[in-house]
């Protein structure tokens, strides 16, 4: 019967359905790379978007476990899109560039048409939680 929760057999036909729970999350710990903006398309709602930088460092060389070797570092681009509405606001009104946050949500893989009319691929973290963990980013307030 617990097994009877996350998935649900149709038995009876040619084809079984089954549908299985899933998950999409994403944890990101990083710095802000520009103040949010706000868009709102038309009949839409509002939507915050920041960007946000993560970065991974390792040792390079034969001698990695001892402390020689060259320290390379990657720094991969995120962009959060924050649709909750006062979570969408307050993301807007305080978070700064150099903020360092803490964000959770769920990737998004989308398509748009640029400006020349060329199809672009779009990868978007769609935030339902943010934490802000320093003060040095954040906005005053007014």
């Amino acid at each position: 019967q617990v097994l009877r929760q996350f998935v649900r057999h149709e038995s009876d036909t040619v084809g079984s359905l089954v549908l299985e729970r899933s998950m999409n999350r994403v944890q990101l710990l990083g710095r802000v790379g520009q103040d949010p903006i706000m868009r709102q398309v038309e009949g839409k709602n509002p939507v915050t978007i920041f960007s946000l930088a993560t970065n991974e460092m390792w040792r390079t060389g034969e001698s990695e476990l001892n402390q020689g070797g060259d320290i390379s570092q990657k720094t991969t681009w995120h962009r959060i899109s924050v649709f909750r509405p006062g979570l969408r606001d307050v993301t807007y009104q305080y978070v700064k560039k150099g903020a360092r946050i803490y964000v959770e949500g769920k990737i998004d893989y989308g398509e748009y048409t640029d400006k020349n009319n060329v199809r672009r691929q779009a990868t978007t973290i769609i935030a339902d939680n943010v934490i802000f963990l320093s003060d040095g980013g954040m906005r005053d307030k007014v």
